[in-house]
């Protein structure tokens, strides 16, 4: 099984409540900082497919950057290739908390999906 990997920002409060959350249940995890190392094409690849390839789950559509680039109307026909390609460029647009785990791939912290998923 591949390690559970969880990309987080330090100042994003639900970042944090997902690393207690794991924490709390013993799951061994490694952490990185997002916008220092955004996810790679590959785990941008697999999380899509993990998300039914929905584009829009991998952003980060309240954030500033997103809307500074007006990417909201731009993502129903964006190639996958040019979202992985700004996704990657910029860990300010990719929706955190972002965990990837074998083929589970979780978006944003809902304690129920990752309760079901993880434990």
């Amino acid at each position: 099984m591949k390690p559970l990997v969880v990309y987080t920002y330090k100042k994003c409060s639900t970042c944090r409540k997902a690393v207690k959350w794991l924490e709390v249940e013993g799951i061994t995890f490694q952490e990185k900082p997002i916008r220092e190392t955004p996810p790679s094409q590959v785990e941008l690849k697999r999380m899509l497919a993990a998300q039914d390839g929905n584009l829009k789950k991998l952003f980060n559509t309240s954030g500033g950057d997103y809307r500074e680039l007006k990417l909201g109307p731009k993502l129903e026909t964006m190639p996958a290739a040019e979202a992985f390609a700004l996704l990657n460029g910029n860990g300010n647009l990719v929706k955190r908390p972002f965990l990837l785990t074998g083929d589970t791939g979780l978006v944003g912290f809902k304690e129920d999906l990752w309760a079901a998923a993880l434990t």
